[in-house]
């Protein structure tokens, strides 16, 4: 700690700049890194070397080595490289390598060599070659830009989801422009390239030139460009050691120097922390690195072997065959703390703080002094945010130790800044180990998000120390240990050294009830691993029947499927796997399946009956349901247009019955088809529809057409009983008013169904007489022809209208008569009318009851009345105005 500000570079007035150790590499690597492809992630990512790059004999000892390795130097992954030649090496957001060739083809591998996928640039890419590529990132994904033999550009911006655009071409471009590179301006992806002393943009329509402002003219030819991590800022170094900083949009010069080092520089990359306002870059030579900024000074640094430069959110990684090594702008909170003589209350606070572990009276004077100035909680703030920025555990505890002792002295200090840091340092602290490897910064982890960070160590299969990371943070079982023993299952099926039955049981041991583990995710990851099996084994502790379902038909496991969606109870389950199965099975097959599984045959029969008749009549065929068969032949004869069609359907339907031995249903059958063949006669004969009506409606239609033989035949023929053929002619009778034929009907034989009066006939007849009265009842009489009622109208007056409702049984009003007739009773049709209305409905009724009044609450005689005279006079009080013999 009393040298703590030995290794601060200063850059200008305000600005620290500071380069310290982060592992010493023992990858033991023979090349130097300027004969390798290197790719390095970022966030602390993994490391990728292609060995023997440039070499290009076929023989198997000379083929490049493909290797990754952790930020630490450790091994993860390597393999020969027996593809095409490679030109460029880069990493996805998500840590897979991409590794471009020179034919175009981009080969996807994750972090232990295991090929992945790979996809083409295109067509044009092929035939004129890889000249330069690059990785760019964007809010779109990762996307890949490529220079192309013929001075072309084409790029994608998200390889998950490959556009292809190739770029406009540059107007008189004869050889390869000296630096480009991808930018993003208004979410849309451009390329900037040099030729010479002119800048080119290219966007999606148009290749323009630009000139940066501010831009001196005599700065000379570009010779390399770099973009801010966040892709805002832009960098440009001239053949005369100029260093041009602005904007990447162009509009805004930032800062310029001049490092008077005309030689092309090796690699050229930002340094510069979020929401700070110094801008810097760093640039490498073989054997120098510059911090170049806003100062008229820079920051050099002797490079003892040749390195790689890392760009990150917060500062540069610089790699060689021996260190790795952190350059970073020191944040203000560190600056106020630990700068000489500095009078921070977080500077007094730490020595307050050490003076109090000396048992020393001057931690009380640190502290009043802070406390007077009314700075204690700001003190205490800045020691818990620069104990964040630190890298050496015992730098961060003594900051730390610092806060904890002056949240002691401050009344009500809300604790959760503290113990956040602390929990966040402890899980920064296990990453950075050397077996783990992932250098992450306070800044880096808080963007990358602990969610990312925790897949990251999954995807290095650390998951021992994933778990109790989560188990530390207290994190939800299904956003941390549950899916971190998912993907460890996943992996666990992948090892093939084992028996499928221990795998099995070792995951289900490990895994058991876990709440948001689906064990048919498992079960598809081993049965892409070629592991059939053991996916069934996994299966069986899947407990949701619809996940087992889809995985088992994939598997071609259609019988098991069926079995386990039967035992759902799940009927859009079941109806999935027979439909799958009717595809994938011949018919027999199919057929013979579904016998064994009586709930699945029950429920693909009602499927065909409203989808696939056909397809049911050869199940009713195969199974010699013949009762089943024949009420399909009688449904669809009703789909039948002809007669002919229709008959023919309902002969099979009899066929059929006969063999269920069914004899009711075939005679009912037969009489169907009887009825069809006359009902079309009758249709020809008498030229009105009688298709399709029943036996009743047929007779009842006949009788109200006066075909009354026809209907005499049909109830010889069918052997309708005397009842109903009674009622049913009594009430087409009534309906139709034929009170001759009814009185003829009436005397043709006895009555089976007696004379009761309150019956539904004798209710029709009522009916029919009511509607009949009415047709001759007047309803309007003029006062002018009431000459017994109440004499003529005054003079002056017109005579008004009246209306008169006579109660039922009641002499119908109108001009007065000795005879009591009706107005009309002098017609001798209407008297022979009522007459024989009269007579008919007393061969079907009783008259009424001794209480008197309308309606059917009579009593019932104990005998029939016999006399035809007596019926006549019983029927005349129901026709009021008919003339009775004497």
């Amino acid at each position: 700690m009393d040298c703590y500000t030995a290794n601060w570079n200063p850059l200008g007035e305000e600005a620290f700049y500071r380069k310290f150790e982060l592992y010493a590499m023992e990858w033991s690597l023979k090349e130097d890194l300027r004969d390798c492809l290197v790719a390095a992630a970022p966030y602390g990512g993994p490391i990728a070397l292609l060995k023997n790059s440039g070499r290009k004999e076929k023989s198997p000892s000379a083929r490049p080595l493909l290797e990754i390795y952790s930020a630490s130097g450790l091994l993860l992954a390597s393999i020969p490289w027996k593809s095409g030649q490679l030109v460029h090496l880069g990493w996805t957001a998500s840590e897979d390598l991409l590794c471009i060739q020179e034919d175009g083809t981009v080969l996807i591998y994750n972090l232990f060599c295991e090929f992945k996928r790979h996809f083409s640039m295109g067509n044009e890419v092929l035939q004129n070659h890889v000249l330069e590529a690059k990785v760019f990132h964007t809010e779109y994904g990762t996307g890949v830009a490529i220079l192309t033999g013929a001075h072309r550009f084409s790029l994608t911006t998200n390889i998950d989801d490959l556009k292809l655009r190739r770029m406009p071409e540059v107007p008189g471009l004869q050889k390869p422009p000296s630096c480009w590179a991808v930018l993003s301006q208004d979410r849309v992806t451009i390329v900037l390239l040099a030729v010479g002393q002119d800048l080119y943009l290219l966007d999606n329509t148009s290749c323009s030139v630009v000139t940066p402002p501010g831009m001196s003219p005599a700065a000379g030819a570009y010779l390399r460009m770099a973009v801010s991590f966040n892709y805002r800022c832009l960098a440009l170094f001239t053949d005369t050691g100029y260093i041009w900083m602005g904007l990447s949009t162009l509009k805004e010069k930032l800062c310029e120097f001049n490092s008077s080092i005309r030689s092309p520089p090796k690699q050229m990359v930002w340094c510069m922390r979020p929401r700070s306002r110094q801008r810097a870059v760093v640039v490498a030579w073989d054997r120098q690195l510059m911090v170049a900024g806003n100062s008229t000074e820079c920051i050099q640094f002797v490079l003892d072997e040749d390195s790689y430069l890392v760009p990150e959110l917060d500062g540069v990684r610089i790699l060689s065959r021996t260190s790795h090594e952190f350059l970073h702008e020191i944040p203000e909170a560190s600056q106020e703390i630990f700068k000489i003589a500095s009078m921070a209350p977080g500077a007094l606070l730490l020595e307050a703080q050490k003076e109090y572990e000396k048992e020393s009276q001057k931690a009380d004077e640190y502290l009043r002094e802070i406390k007077d100035q009314k700075l204690l909680p700001e003190a205490v703030s800045q020691c818990i945010e620069a104990a964040g920025y630190e890298h050496e555990p015992e730098t961060q505890k003594s900051l730390l130790r610092a806060a904890s002792f002056g949240k002691c002295f401050i009344d009500k200090f809300p604790p959760e800044s503290f113990v956040r840091m602390c929990q966040d340092l402890r899980v920064l602290n296990a990453i950075r180990d050397y077996q783990i490897g992932i250098p992450l910064t306070f800044t880096q982890y808080k963007r990358l998000t602990i969610e990312v960070l925790l897949d990251r160590l999954v995807l290095r299969r650390l998951y021992p120390l994933a778990i109790r990371i989560c188990e530390y943070l207290r994190l939800s079982e299904i956003q941390g240990v549950s899916r971190i023993l998912a993907h460890w299952a996943c992996y666990k099926v992948q090892q093939k050294d084992k028996s499928d039955e221990e795998v099995a049981h070792a995951i289900n041991q490990k895994l058991g009830d876990t709440p948001g583990i689906s064990y048919s995710e498992i079960a598809a990851r081993a049965y892409d691993c070629g592991r059939t099996e053991l996916a069934i084994k996994l299966l069986e502790y899947e407990p949701r029947s619809g996940e087992q379902v889809p995985l088992l038909l994939k598997m071609k496991r259609s019988k098991l499927a069926l079995s386990k969606a039967i035992e759902s109870g799940d009927t859009d389950l079941v109806y999935t796997v027979v439909l799958h199965l009717k595809n994938e099975l011949n018919r027999g097959t199919f057929f013979m399946t579904l016998q064994n599984q009586p709930v699945a045959l029950s429920l693909y029969r009602q499927f065909c009956k409203h989808q696939e008749r056909k397809t049911l009549k050869d199940l009713y065929n195969q199974d010699d349901n013949h009762q089943e068969l024949g009420n399909f032949h009688v449904h669809s004869s009703y789909s039948e247009q002809r007669i002919e069609g229709r008959v023919g359907a309902l002969q099979n339907a009899v066929d059929a019955y006969y063999k269920a031995k069914n004899e009711f249903a075939a005679k009912a059958t037969e009489d169907q088809i009887k009825l069809l063949r006359l009902q079309r006669h009758l249709q020809e004969d008498f030229d009105k529809p009688y298709l399709d009506l029943s036996l009743h409606d047929t007779v009842s239609n006949l009788i109200l057409d006066g075909h009354h033989k026809r209907a005499e035949q049909l109830y010889r023929e069918f052997k309708i009983p005397d009842k109903r053929y009674w009622w049913l002619k009594i009430s087409a009778l009534a309906t139709r008013g034929d009170w001759e034929e009814m009185e003829k009907f009436s005397k043709s034989k006895k009555s089976p169904i007696g004379y009761l009066g309150p019956g539904p006939s004798g209710r029709r007849c009522h009916r029919a007489q009511e509607r009949e009265r009415d047709e001759l009842r007047p309803v309007q009489v003029h006062r002018q022809h009431r000459r017994g009622r109440g004499g003529e109208a005054e003079p002056g007056q017109s005579p008004a209208p009246e209306e008169v409702t006579p109660a039922l049984g009641a002499a119908p009003p109108g001009p007065a008569s000795t005879d009591g007739a009706w107005p009309r009773a002098g017609d001798l049709h209407h008297r022979r009318r009522a007459w024989c209305r009269a007579r008919a409905c007393a061969a079907v009724m009783l008259p009424w009851g001794r209480h008197g009044g309308p309606g059917w609450g009579g009593w019932r005689a104990p005998l029939p009345l016999r006399s035809p005279l007596i019926k006549c006079r019983a029927a005349a009080s129901l026709c009021p105005g008919a003339k009775l013999p004497p």
